[in-house]
C-alpha cells in the first residue's frame, strides 16, 4: 500500500503555488498594458503566446526547486531571503517593461535578476544538486529575457 507523505504534499503545494499564483496575479495586472506584439522585436523573439507558458513551467520548476530544499531542512534565512527576493524582481519586472513603459530601466532590473538567479542557482546547487539545476532553464530564460529586453529598447526608442 502506498503511504501519502501529507507534509511533503502541502510543501510541494505551497512552494509550487506561491510563484505560480503570484506570476498569474502579475500577469492579470499588466494584461491590459501588453503591448508585445506591437513593439519591434528583435531576431529570435518568441511569439507573445509562448511566455506565459514558459513563465507557468519556470515558476514550477522554481517551486519544486525551492520545495526539495525545505523538504531536506536544507533552507536557512539566507538562502530564503535570496529566493523570496529574487521572485520580487521578477514580479516587479513586468511592471516596470509593460505598465510603466522604462524599458531602459527594465533592462538594469533584469540584469539584477539575471545575477540574482545564477547566484540562486548556485547556492541551490551547494545544497542540493538537483535543486540546483532545476533552476538553470530559469536562470537561461532570464538572460534571454536581457537580450529581448535590450533590443527591445534600442529598437522602439
Amino acid at each position: 500500500m502506498i503511504q501519502i507523505n501529507w507534509e511533503k504534499v502541502k510543501n510541494y503545494a505551497i512552494t509550487i503555488l506561491i510563484p505560480v499564483a503570484l506570476g498569474a496575479a502579475v500577469g492579470f495586472i499588466i494584461s491590459g498594458a501588453m503591448d508585445y506584439e506591437t513593439l519591434k522585436k528583435p531576431a529570435l523573439s518568441p511569439p507573445g503566446a509562448l511566455f506565459p507558458i514558459m513563465w507557468t513551467i519556470l515558476y514550477i520548476l522554481m517551486g519544486v526547486s525551492y520545495g526539495m530544499l525545505r523538504d531536506k531542512s536544507l533552507t536557512d534565512f539566507q538562502t530564503d531571503a535570496l529566493y523570496y527576493s529574487q521572485l520580487a524582481v521578477n514580479l516587479i519586472w513586468p511592471i516596470i517593461f509593460f505598465v510603466l513603459k522604462w524599458r531602459l530601466f527594465a533592462f538594469i532590473w533584469i540584469i539584477v535578476l539575471a545575477i540574482l538567479v545564477i547566484i540562486m542557482a548556485a547556492r541551490f546547487y551547494k545544497k542540493n544538486q538537483t535543486a540546483g539545476l532545476l533552476q538553470l532553464p530559469y536562470a537561461a530564460w532570464t538572460v534571454f529575457a536581457s537580450y529581448l529586453n535590450l533590443f527591445v529598447y534600442l529598437l522602439n526608442g
